[in-house]
C-alpha cells in the first residue's frame, strides 16, 4: 500500500547493531514502541512547552505536544501513502532531547556549554536515542533505524554534520531526508502554532480581540459563528482552532500531492536527490503560517509574564550547571565517577541537566541553593 518513494523495510539502511526481525510487528513499529517505553519519553510529561509544568495542569507539555504532532503527521502520511509507523516514530521522538523549561532551558544550557561545543536539542535528541538510554544489554541507546534517527535530526551545523558520518552527510551535500521526516517537521510547526494559541487564551495572555487581527482567525471565526450563531466562547475557540488545523492539514496534503506529481519521484533516492523538500505548505498557506508564528512570538512568547518565567528558568539551569561542575560534593552518584577533564565533565553535567523535568530541576535547585530566590 506504500508509495514507491516511501520508506519501507526493503530500502531502509537498517540499524547500527543487527537484531533479529520482530515477530508480530514491523521494524518501524519496533522503533515507535522503543521510543514510547524510553525514560526520556516519559519525562516529557513534565517538561515545558510554553508554560512551566507547575503553572497549571491544563497546559500542553512536551509529551502532549509530541502526541499532537504524531496525530497530525499520521493522518497526512496515510493520505499520501507514506510510511505511517515511521512518521509516528519520528514525531514521538523529535523532542526527546529538550531541556526542562523549553527553549529558555535550551538557551541557558547552550550558554553554559559555549566553550565546550554548545547545546542544541535536536542533536541532544539524537544523543538520547544513540547513547543515553540504557535499556538493552547488547548496545547503548535504542538502536533505532537509520531513517528514524535521520528524521529526529531536523537541523545540523556543518561542523556537527562532519562528525555524524552517514547521518550528517545530507547536510554537507544538500540532500533531502525522507518524505516521512519532512512530514514530521511540518506537522510539528502546525501543531505548536495552534495549541500555543489555545494555551495562551486559556492562560489569559491572549485575547480573542487580538487574535481577530489575524485574517485567517477572523475569517474562520466569522464562518463558525455563521454556522452556529448561539455557540459559547469555549466551544467557539476550540472549533475555530480545529477548523484552522484542518485547513492547514488539508492544504499540506494537496500541495504535497501536487509537488510529488510535478516531480514524479520514482523511488526514495529521487526524494533524497530533490533540490527542495517536497512536503510543504503552498506559498499562500506558508504566508498565513508565518503570520501565526509572528503573532505568537510578539504576543505570547515575548509576553512579560512568559519572559519572567523564562528568565527564572534560565537562572535555575545555569545555577545547576555551575554547581555540578564546580562542587564535587554535589556530584550525583547515578552519574558514576566524576570525569577529570573539563570537556567530558561539562557534557556529562549537560546530559544530566537536560534530562531533568521542570519540577525536578526546581527541586534540585532548592536543594543545592536553599537560600536561593528563584522559584
Amino acid at each position: 500500500m506504500l508509495a514507491p518513494y516511501a520508506v519501507c523495510e526493503a530500502n531502509s539502511h537498517g540499524r547500527r547493531h543487527p537484531e533479529p526481525a520482530p515477530g508480530w510487528r514491523n521494524q518501524f513499529q519496533r522503533d515507535r514502541d522503543r521510543i514510547i517505553h524510553s525514560s526520556a519519553f516519559r519525562r516529557l510529561e513534565y517538561k515545558t512547552q510554553v508554560f512551566v509544568n507547575h503553572e497549571g495542569d491544563m497546559f500542553r507539555t512536551r509529551l502532549t505536544h509530541s502526541l499532537e504532532v504524531a496525530q497530525i503527521a499520521r493522518s497526512v502520511a496515510r493520505a499520501l501513502d507514506l510510511n505511517e509507523d515511521l512518521t509516528e516514530a519520528i514525531s514521538l521522538a523529535h523532542d526527546l532531547g529538550h531541556t526542562p523549561f523549553g527553549h529558555a532551558g535550551q538557551h541557558a544550557l547552550n550558554g553554559c556549554l559555549r566553550e565546550f561545543g554548545g547545546f542544541e536539542h535536536n542533536l541532544h535528541s539524537l544523543r538520547v536515542v544513540e547513547l543515553l538510554e540504557q535499556r538493552y544489554p547488547a548496545f547503548s541507546g535504542l538502536n533505532l533505524l537509520f531513517e528514524t534517527r535521520e528524521g529526529i535530526l531536523k537541523h545540523c551545523s556543518h561542523h556537527h554534520a562532519q562528525q555524524l558520518g552517514e547521518l550528517g552527510r545530507r547536510f554537507l551535500t544538500s540532500r533531502q531526508p525522507s518524505l516521512e521526516a519532512q512530514l514530521a517537521n511540518v506537522a510539528d510547526e502546525i501543531a505548536y502554532n495552534h495549541h500555543d494559541i489555545d494555551d495562551g487564551v486559556r492562560a489569559g495572555l491572549l485575547q480573542v480581540e487580538q487574535l481577530r487581527e489575524l485574517v485567517l482567525f477572523r475569517e474562520t471565526e466569522d464562518q463558525v459563528r455563521e454556522r452556529w450563531p448561539q455557540i459559547d466562547a469555549k466551544r467557539l475557540r476550540h472549533t475555530v482552532l480545529r477548523e484552522m488545523v484542518n485547513y492547514f492539514v488539508t492544504g499540506l496534503i494537496e500541495n504535497t500531492r501536487a509537488q510529488i506529481t510535478q516531480n514524479a519521484p520514482a523511488d526514495l533516492e529521487a526524494i533524497r536527490a530533490a533540490p527542495e523538500p517536497l512536503v510543504d505548505l503552498s506559498p499562500v498557506l506558508r504566508l498565513q503560517h508565518l503570520a501565526l508564528k509572528r503573532f505568537l512570538r510578539i504576543e505570547l512568547y515575548e509576553h512579560p509574564q512568559v519572559q519572567r518565567m523564562a528568565q527564572r528558568s534560565q537562572e535555575i539551569v545555569c545555577a545547576l550547571f555551575q554547581r555540578l561542575m564546580e562542587d564535587l560534593s554535589c556530584w550525583p552518584s547515578a552519574l558514576g565517577e566524576r570525569p577529570s577533564g573539563q570537556q567530558e565533565r561539562a557534557r556529562t553535567v549537560a546530559d544530566h541537566v537536560a534530562g531533568m523535568t521542570d519540577r525536578y530541576a526546581i527541586s534540585e535547585y532548592h536543594r543545592l541553593h536553599p537560600d536561593g530566590a528563584v522559584s
